[in-house]
C-alpha cells in the first residue's frame, strides 16, 4: 500500500470527487423498456433529423453532455475537460461532439467499458487537483454498430440467443472537485475508489457472444478489487456490471463462485436492466450507451436518495475490431470499476 494506491491495481480518492449532474439520451426501443420514463431525452427516430445514423450518434453524445451541464446550471466553458468515446472507428462520435462543445478533450476507447474508464480518469484528475469540473460521456447506436461490426442492416440478419442488442443512447456524468454546486441536481454522490482493469482473453471468438468474451474480465476486476481493498461483497449494496447480458451475467457468477465469491444477491447488469424480456432482444443490451444511460438515468439517482449507499460499478468492454475479426482473432475483454457512495456527511449520517 502506497499513497493513493491500494494493492496491485486499485486507487482511493481522498478528496472524494462529487458526481453533481448527469444527462441521458435514448431511442424508442430503450424508452419502451423498464427505464423509459427516466431518460432526459428520447429520439423521435433513429436518425433524429440527420441524414445518417452516425451523425445522429454524435448529436446524441453532444446532447447528453449539454443536458448534464444545463441541469447543473453550467456552461460548456465551465468544463476543464471532457473525457469520453464511442464504438466507431477513431471514436468519431465523441470527436465531432467535442468539436461542437469546444472544450479540452481526452478521447478514450475502452469499447463498452468507456463510461467507467472516463469516470476513473476523471476522478484521478479531480482528486489530483488538475481539474475542478469534468464531463465523462459515452455513446453507441444500434444501426452504426451493426453495420461497422456485423452485417449491413438491409440484410435483416438473424442472430443467435447469446447475441445482445446494441443500445442506442448516450450518457454523461459531471464530476466536481468543489463539492455540490448551487444548482446541481445531485448533492450526495461521491467517488471514493477505483480499480483499473487488465485485458483478459479466454479465447472466445464468437462476435455474437460478447457476454462470454467480457465476463472473464469482469470477474478478474471484481476479484482484484476485493483483494486490493480487503473487502467482500458484504461491503456493497450492489455490484453492477455494464453489459454482460443474461448469458454473460450467468457466466460471471459461475466464474466468481469458482473463487469462493457469491454475488448472486448483489449483482445487477445494465444489459439486463435496459430492455424487458418481453422486447425479445435475445440476451439483453450492450454497447457504450448501455451502462452510460443506465448509470446516468437510473443508478446515480438510487445513490443520491440513499436507496443504495455503496455501489461497485464496472463497465465491461470487448476489445475487438472489424479487422481483428476478419483475421480470426479472439475477443479480449476489459473492465474498469468505480466505487460510488452516498455522501454520509451531506446526508447527516
Amino acid at each position: 500500500m502506497a499513497g493513493k494506491r491500494r494493492g496491485e491495481r486499485s486507487l482511493i480518492f481522498p478528496t472524494r470527487p462529487h458526481v453533481v449532474s448527469a444527462g441521458s439520451v435514448a431511442a424508442q426501443n430503450e424508452a419502451a423498456g423498464p427505464l423509459g420514463s427516466l431518460f432526459d431525452m428520447v429520439l423521435e427516430d433513429d436518425t433524429w433529423g440527420e441524414n445518417s445514423f452516425e451523425k445522429a450518434e454524435r448529436k446524441m453524445f453532444e446532447s447528453a453532455v449539454r443536458i448534464a451541464l444545463d441541469k447543473a446550471k453550467l456552461r460548456s466553458g465551465s468544463l476543464h475537460c471532457l473525457l469520453g468515446g464511442d464504438l466507431l472507428n477513431q471514436i468519431v462520435s465523441a470527436n465531432f461532439a467535442a468539436r461542437q462543445l469546444n472544450v479540452p478533450f481526452l478521447g478514450l476507447y475502452g469499447a463498452c467499458s468507456t463510461i467507467a474508464e472516463s469516470l476513473l480518469i476523471g476522478s484521478v484528475l479531480v482528486d489530483g487537483g488538475y481539474a475542478d469540473t469534468v464531463a465523462c460521456a459515452a455513446s453507441s447506436h444500434f444501426s452504426t454498430a451493426e453495420r461497422q461490426y456485423r452485417f449491413p442492416l438491409e440484410l435483416g440478419t438473424t442472430v443467435p440467443p447469446t447475441a445482445q442488442r446494441t443500445v442506442t443512447g448516450a450518457g454523461c456524468a459531471l464530476l466536481s472537485g468543489k463539492g455540490p454546486m448551487g444548482g446541481a441536481p445531485f448533492r450526495n454522490i461521491v467517488v471514493t475508489g477505483a480499480t483499473i482493469g487488465r485485458v483478459v482473453d479466454l479465447g472466445i471468438s464468437d462476435a455474437s457472444n460478447m457476454g462470454a468474451a467480457m465476463a472473464p474480465a469482469a470477474a478478474d476486476t471484481i476479484l482484484s478489487h476485493f483483494g486490493d481493498m480487503e473487502e467482500t461483497p458484504d461491503d456493497y449494496d450492489l455490484v453492477i456490471t455494464g453489459d454482460l447480458g443474461r448469458f454473460g451475467s450467468s457466466m460471471l457468477l459461475s466464474l466468481l463462485n469458482d473463487h469462493g465469491v457469491d454475488l448472486t444477491k448483489k449483482h445487477l447488469d445494465c444489459g439486463n436492466l435496459v430492455f424487458s424480456t418481453k422486447q425479445k432482444f435475445n440476451s439483453g443490451g450492450s454497447g457504450c450507451g448501455c451502462p452510460a444511460i443506465t448509470l446516468a438515468a437510473h443508478l446515480l439517482g438510487k445513490v443520491e436518495i440513499g436507496e443504495v449507499k455503496r455501489m461497485l460499478f464496472l463497465a465491461t468492454g470487448a476489445l475487438l475490431s472489424p479487422l481483428s475479426s476478419m483475421q480470426g482473432d479472439t475477443i479480449p475483454g476489459i473492465a474498469h470499476a468505480l466505487v460510488l457512495e452516498m455522501n454520509r456527511e451531506a446526508m447527516g449520517l
